[in-house]
């Protein structure tokens, strides 16, 4: 009988309720769990003590999941064997093929592994994935294994990269925030990379921008690192887990993941045939742990020092609330703003849980800009701020509840640059409005150059723009991901944020009775539609029209065929210049239908000044579509038939 079948059998013995997956030490709660499942690492012991107690816990440890069953229920027919070693413990051990029993050994030898799709793991430039069990229908696909294989393929990338003379050991730091499963991935990522001969620093909790500026920060010893990774999945739900890699010269490409993956994929074929790997001792020893939050943080607040003419606290007398949606980001309240003299009462959800309990933490989630909204008005505070989970992304309310995000967030951002550095292109994602378009072109002077969506994306291109000679200096998402060429081009949220902050500490310094209002009047004259939706039209991947082929294919040909029913339409006109999807201007609004960058999806974004203009354009794009019976319809036809 294989071990899998003894556990299994083991457990079934007990109540589900009775099971329980303690996360300690690598989480401040404990969470339970239906089945053994949840538990992602490989059991290397398994120790039935017969005391006189009903529970199960499933401790991990690293490599290490050790089951401690408390229970007088007899354990025949399992392979269990109780030894009479000492009156003060009895305790049975379950022995395999591939499973090595004495956990000081200098070695753990892998036991049987789960077929893995490496390549569904990628995320564009992100790797996403299942690292907990609870969620119906989403099994763990993102396992310590799975990890470690990862790690240690962006090793191998990296040597690829860097090249290093002789015998120098490159240095990868690690950094996670705050989901439940962080830990046990960032341990097993650790793992990854000191078996293939790296020197590795834990930065514990930390945001995904610390983690790139890591490989930047030469001038500390301590600190500089070759490469890092950042374990996060943005704004999933806690069951979800990523990495994210970065270098000095920024985040990796779709190209570089799809190639760490291929080879991810071999090395964990070679674990899973029992290859011996680094014990958790061996590992623990050659890791190193540093507080490089304390850095980064420094290095905002000098920056808005700067601004402001060297005043140490030229914040002072503000009321600034922070919203860190109980991920990464409740740093900044304590370490940024409360040293530059804003007052910083009322923050709320500051503290790290991975389960998220008050809402989700995304700056384009309604019921997390309302809570923030709220905290400012009950606050009576002059400016509010929120992040989201890992403090990529961000946006910001003002004193009067007026929400900063979105267009907004990107019309005030392009006013500041543009003041610097005058006639710059400010390139953005595929569903900002037309009237930013105007904002920007008309009332700033600059230009506007509407790329695709996806943050790395829209980065890119604004690098590649300044190297054909098109100056740029912003690029940024609706989505909140916003990145500066004075920042290395880093979607960084609190760079975002203190940006912001330069302005205000700026304008104050010349005169002190200058408030947050500031910011807000230099959006005045931007035109905001009446009514602005996204519909999501799902293809069913499985739908006989198909006719075999990928959803990818299905959803250019619906693109081709709205394009060409566009041009008969005289009430409607194509977008001239467009680099993604079918974009429509009429009926004083427009509406864009692209496919998705990852899923089966052709989002479909709407924006008009009225109701009546926006089911215009909505029947238009039903009416353009409906010949696809692959695609799921309903929610177009809803909005159609109620407005």
């Amino acid at each position: 009988m294989r071990w899998e079948s003894h556990i299994s059998t083991l457990l079934s013995l007990f109540p589900s309720s009775l099971f329980h997956r303690d996360f300690s030490p690598y989480t401040e709660r404990e969470a339970t769990y239906p089945s053994m499942a949840a538990v992602s690492g490989r059991i290397i012991q398994t120790t039935v003590s017969p005391r006189q107690s009903k529970n199960l816990r499933l401790i991990t440890s690293g490599t290490i999941c050790a089951v401690k069953l408390h229970s007088t229920v007899p354990h025949q027919g399992l392979g269990l064997t109780w030894t009479e070693n000492s009156a003060m413990q009895k305790s049975a051990t379950v022995k395999t093929k591939n499973l090595l029993c004495n956990a000081s050994q200098s070695g753990t030898a892998v036991s049987s592994f789960e077929k893995v799709d490496f390549l569904k793991l990628q995320n564009g430039s992100d790797i996403r994935g299942v690292a907990i069990e609870g969620v119906e229908g989403e099994p763990v696909n993102l396992t310590e294994p799975v990890t470690e294989a990862i790690a240690a393929a962006f090793g191998g990338w990296l040597l690829n990269k860097k090249k290093p003379e002789g015998s120098k050991r490159l240095r990868v730091s690690i950094g996670h925030d705050s989901r439940i499963s962080a830990k046990i991935l960032q341990n097993a990522a650790s793992r990854g990379l000191v078996s293939a001969g790296f020197e590795v620093i834990q930065y514990g909790l930390a945001s995904t921008p610390a983690m790139f500026n890591s490989t930047l920060t030469q001038g500390e010893a301590n600190h500089w690192v070759d490469g890092s990774i950042m374990i996060t999945a943005s704004h999933l739900p806690y069951n979800r887990n990523g990495l994210k890699f970065f270098t000095c010269e920024g985040g990796l490409g779709k190209a570089d993941i799809k190639d760490i993956l291929q080879r991810a994929s071999s090395i964990y074929e070679k674990l899973s045939d029992g290859e011996v790997i680094m014990s958790n001792k061996d590992v623990e020893a050659s890791v190193k742990k540093a507080d490089y939050m304390s850095i980064y943080t420094s290095d905002l607040v000098s920056a808005v020092r700067r601004a402001a003419g060297n005043i140490e606290k030229p914040l002072k007398g503000l009321h600034i609330v922070v919203d860190a949606g109980n991920g990464a980001g409740g740093f900044f309240a304590a370490k940024v703003l409360e040293p530059l003299g804003a007052i910083t009462s009322g923050s709320q959800f500051l503290e790290p849980d991975g389960l998220f309990p008050n809402h989700i933490p995304n700056p384009e989630d309604k019921t997390a800009m309302q809570a923030i909204t709220k905290a400012v008005l009950d606050n009576k505070a002059d400016l509010g701020i929120i992040f989201d989970t890992d403090v990529d992304r961000s946006a910001a309310v003002d004193s009067t509840g007026r929400e900063i995000n979105r267009n907004r967030l990107i019309a005030l951002m392009a006013a500041i640059v543009l003041e610097e550095h005058p006639g710059t292109t400010i390139v953005t994602d595929s569903v900002t409005s037309d009237g930013l378009t105007t904002f920007i072109e008309n009332r700033l002077g600059g230009k506007h150059h509407r790329f695709k969506r996806g943050y790395k994306n829209v980065i890119d291109e604004a690098i590649r723009l300044n190297s054909i000679g098109e100056e740029s200096h912003l690029a940024i998402e609706t989505s909140g991901h916003g990145a500066l060429k004075e920042n290395h081009w880093l979607d960084d949220g609190a760079y975002l944020m203190v940006k912001l902050l330069n302005k205000l500490a700026s304008m104050r310094a010349k005169d002190p009775s200058i408030d947050s209002k500031c910011l807000t009047d230099m959006i005045d004259g931007l035109d905001e539609a009446g009514i602005a939706l996204e519909i999501r039209l799902k293809i069913d991947q499985n739908h006989a029209d198909l006719k075999g082929g990928s959803f990818r294919d299905y959803g250019e040909a619906v693109l081709k065929h709205l394009n060409n029913t566009i041009e008969s339409d005289p009430n409607l006109k194509k977008a001239p210049k467009n680099f993604e999807g079918v974009r429509v201007s009429g009926y004083g609004g427009w509406f864009l239908l692209r496919l998705s960058l990852h899923d089966p999806v052709l989002p479909l974004n709407i924006e008009a000044p009225t109701k009546e203009d926006a089911h215009k354009l909505g029947l238009a794009a039903l009416n353009a579509v409906r010949e696809f019976p692959a695609l799921d319809l309903s929610a177009l036809l809803n909005f159609v038939q109620q407005s």
